[in-house]
């Protein structure tokens, strides 16, 4: 089965490339990546174009214009070009550990969405990291333990890989799906019209994505202790639009619509 990574990104191409790099190593290499680019400048263009050549897995790009935070935009425009039946999605300042591929399809299955995590880097660490192009992906656990006693890592004990596949159903919890890194098949993504791209600005698309799943019979699965990621620190996102976008979900919440009102099907590619 091949796995399409989606890695939504806007105008962070240190970051990014960290991430594209991080999929060198990966020890299952069945998968493709699709950057969803946010309509940053042309630097993270040219990043993309030079992966391309030196990545030993296949990259797509897709972008569009800039007009504000449209993240689920994005993310249905991404999952488009997916040749893959399994979409894992990963937001582009989460770098991934080398079994990331391997632990999402020994958790992927039908009717269930995949909920990651992942462990909050210090902004100085981070700093190091975008500065040296460290491939922090290949750091044993006495590495990171050892940073951790340095106060550059905030937790530890996501970094534990439990690799089983029972007890990990969390049934309608929709609040454990985090947009940052979250799994399903693409024939489910699709039956419930992907992402809502009503939901502009920072806030709540994954959660009414989860929601909606939800309502068409889904089951969220806990990935934690397989899954984690790394993330990079940076400052919070412009939030103006987060009361809008709360408003939205509360509605969905009460509701029982499966499909997003203006998904994949009502893309105008731009």
């Amino acid at each position: 089965m091949l796995i399409s990574v989606i890695i939504s990104t806007y105008n962070r191409p240190k970051a990014l490339e960290l991430i594209l790099k991080s999929f060198n190593y990966q020890t299952d290499k069945d998968f493709e990546v699709i950057v969803a680019d946010d309509g940053s400048t042309s630097d993270t263009r040219h990043m993309v174009k030079r992966m391309m050549m030196d990545s030993n897995f296949p990259i797509t790009y897709v972008t569009q214009e800039d007009k504000g935070f449209r993240l689920a935009r994005i993310r249905n425009l991404a999952a488009t070009k997916a040749q893959g039946d399994y979409l894992v999605f990963l937001d582009g300042d989460c770098v991934p550990r080398k079994n990331f591929i391997q632990m999402h399809r020994m958790l992927a299955q039908k009717n269930t969405i995949v909920a990651g995590n992942r462990i909050l880097l210090s902004e100085d660490f981070t700093k190091e990291i975008e500065g040296q192009f460290k491939d922090i992906c290949t750091y044993s656990f006495i590495k990171w333990f050892s940073l951790y006693l340095k106060g550059s890592i905030k937790r530890l004990h996501p970094l534990i890989t439990l690799p089983f596949n029972f007890g990990r159903n969390l049934g309608a919890k929709w609040k454990k799906v985090r947009g940052c890194n979250f799994a399903l098949f693409k024939e489910d993504y699709i039956k419930v019209n992907g992402c809502d791209s009503d939901f502009e600005g920072w806030g709540y698309e994954d959660s009414d994505l989860a929601i909606r799943l939800i309502h068409a019979g889904l089951s969220v699965k806990s990935g934690r202790f397989a899954t984690a990621t790394f993330h990079l620190f940076h400052q919070e996102n412009d939030r103006s639009k987060e009361q809008d976008n709360l408003k939205r979900l509360q509605e969905r919440i009460k509701s029982s619509i499966i499909e997003a009102q203006n998904g994949i099907k009502q893309l105008n590619i731009e």
